[in-house]
């Protein structure tokens, strides 16, 4: 889904539709093998949203159940809910590599794997550079201030990346604030990577 106009924006923001029910979300890829690697993603939804949203599924409307329509959802005890998405197994195999601007793996080196991200549609997805009013910017500020998704690759070692490296350089990771994404001012090169050397 994309939003492409603040009048779309807003909507999916009081729905819940898509990425802007992922109010902070995680995607962890892990290299098992030379040829295999472990995706996964947890996407956390506060509270009161989550109450929202729950409200619509109840009430039989779609935009209610794409909150972990796929994967495993656990309600907390405070009232805010958790998604876990899971996949396993060969690269081509993965869900996250299907598609344009999906997950990339490629070959680079002697046990080496360069794992990579774009990042125009993550920009693109959460309407970014879009004008908007400014109720429609206070209401966006109020739902995603503090909330971020953060990507992170790891393996046996990461011998070249342009993220965040981790001190026992098993990984790398890049935090994304959501608000930076949707004001067009996310510092963000054309692909995230990690050259990574498979356990």
């Amino acid at each position: 889904m994309s939003l492409k106009t603040p009048g779309k924006l807003a909507l999916a923001l009081i729905l819940g539709l898509g990425l802007a029910g992922c109010i902070d979300a995680r995607v962890d890829v892990a290299l098992t093998g030379p040829d295999t690697a472990r995706a996964s993603m947890v996407q956390d939804m506060g509270a009161d949203f989550y109450a929202m949203v729950k409200m619509s599924a109840e009430n039989g409307e779609a935009s209610g159940e794409s909150f972990c329509a796929e994967g495993e959802l656990t309600e907390n005890a405070d009232g805010s809910a958790t998604c876990t998405l899971v996949e396993e197994g060969p690269f081509a195999q993965l869900a996250a590599t299907q598609g344009e601007d999906a997950l990339r793996f490629e070959p680079a080196g002697a046990g080496l794997v360069r794992v990579s991200l774009p990042t125009a549609e993550m920009k693109a997805e959460l309407g970014a550079g879009d004008d908007m009013d400014e109720q429609t910017r206070q209401m966006v500020e109020a739902f995603f201030a503090g909330h971020s998704v953060i990507v992170r690759f790891s393996g046996a070692e990461v011998v070249d990346t342009n993220m965040n490296l981790a001190d026992d350089r098993r990984s790398a990771e890049t935090e994304i604030a959501f608000l930076d994404l949707i004001n067009g001012t996310a510092n963000l090169p054309d692909e995230i990577y990690a050259v990574v050397r498979a356990p």
